[in-house]
């Protein structure tokens, strides 16, 4: 099998100049190249760029995305809307980390294969679309993808134990989709994630209403407000709506805060391990409960449609002989079938001594016949 390795970019706050996407090029002839975007595959070799140094000059959001496991994802924001030492507290590790570049600020999510385990029905196509909704979302102070990046970091086990968990988002029972995207892009476990939600405050306590935001923007000073009018017009500031939000966040940020106790890695490890064991323990519950209703309903029709037998036996051993007499393998199965049928009818209505009769000359009958004879032993009609 050949190997997988899908790249996308996307520029989200500004498009490629002519120039820029000439540069990109060199890099591919096969590559799909836009004014927004770069998306290539390779089944052999590899690409020539380095992904981190594109984030640094050109683009918002990369994905990665392999046959043997690693998936990697990365996103740009300006330094003035997404505060690095913020950011510094959920990034600490391989899986999760960060850093500046210009007036930028660059985030990178990692996942490998822990199992080292293949996987060939993959393919990156819309997942980079899935999820960059996150972007806006972290610019405007929703910093749920930031803690699923630490968790993931507390899965690949490079956290200590003993490391607290940093402050928790409200809304981590509750993911979008596209902060939903991420999680299964990163394989996080998803008890992990419910343990950690145990200790954040409900969505809602973090997204506010149409009627706060018009109470709070109706405080701000006039000045203010003809400042952010005047940047609405002319468009200078694309992350202007997620500024304002992320204010208005930190402004009532004790509000949405919740008073659960800080817990550490370890016991978080330790409550998504009882949570995967009832769960499973659950699950096996449920698929011994479909096990027994599902043979429940299968003794029930092999009863109804033993009944149908019973009504015309010498019809079905009629049958039998007609689909014996074509020698074809097929009609052989068939035959045996309705043998097999026969015979689980006399053993419940009795007539088990007439049928062994029956079954003994059949055999005698068609003794020339090795390829009946091994089906009818195969299911133990071998008198």
């Amino acid at each position: 099998m050949s190997e997988y390795q899908y790249y996308e970019f996307i520029a989200v706050d500004r498009p490629l100049a002519i120039r820029e996407q000439s540069e990109l090029r060199s890099l591919s002839t096969r590559a799909d190249i836009t004014a927004t975007s770069f998306v290539n595959t390779y089944e052999w070799g590899n690409f020539k760029g380095d992904p981190r140094k594109l984030m640094e000059r050109f683009f918002d959001a990369h994905l990665y995305l392999t046959n043997w496991g690693t998936r990697d994802l990365m996103l740009r924001l300006p330094k003035r809307v997404l505060d690095p030492t913020v950011v510094a507290d959920y990034c600490v590790g391989d899986s999760a980390s960060a850093w500046t570049s210009g007036k930028h600020l660059i985030i990178g999510l990692n996942r490998e294969d822990e199992d080292g385990t293949d996987e060939w029905d993959i393919g990156g196509e819309g997942l980079l679309s899935s999820i960059i909704g996150v972007r806006a979302s972290l610019a405007a102070g929703d910093l749920r993808l930031l803690y699923l990046g630490w968790l993931r970091c507390v899965q690949s086990l490079e956290v200590s134990d003993d490391a607290p968990e940093p402050p928790v988002p409200a809304g981590l029972a509750t993911l979008d989709a596209p902060l939903t995207a991420v999680a299964e892009f990163l394989c996080i476990d998803r008890d992990l994630i419910t343990a950690a939600a145990a200790g954040s405050a409900s969505a809602s306590a973090a997204q506010p209403t149409a009627a706060q935001l018009r109470t709070w923007v109706t405080r701000l000073p006039a000045r203010e407000k003809d400042t952010i009018l005047s940047d609405l017009i002319t468009g200078d500031d694309t992350h202007l709506r997620a500024r304002l939000l992320r204010r208005y966040r930190d402004a009532h940020a004790t509000e949405a805060s919740t008073t659960t106790a800080r817990r550490t890695a370890g016991e978080l490890l330790a409550i998504a391990g009882e949570l995967r064991a009832e769960r499973e323990g659950r699950d096996a519950q449920q698929r011994e409960q479909d096990r027994v209703r599902q043979e429940r309903s299968a003794a029930v029709a092999r009863q109804r449609h033993l009944d149908t037998l019973a009504v015309d036996q010498p019809a079905v051993w009629q049958r039998i002989d007609e689909l014996i007499a074509t020698k074809k393998p097929r009609e052989y199965d068939s035959a045996v079938q309705l043998l097999v049928d026969l015979r689980d009818l006399t053993e419940r209505d009795g007539g088990a001594a007439a049928f062994e009769h029956r079954l003994t000359v059949l055999r005698v009958a068609h003794a020339r016949k090795p390829s009946l004879l091994q089906r009818l032993d195969l299911v133990g009609l071998d008198v």
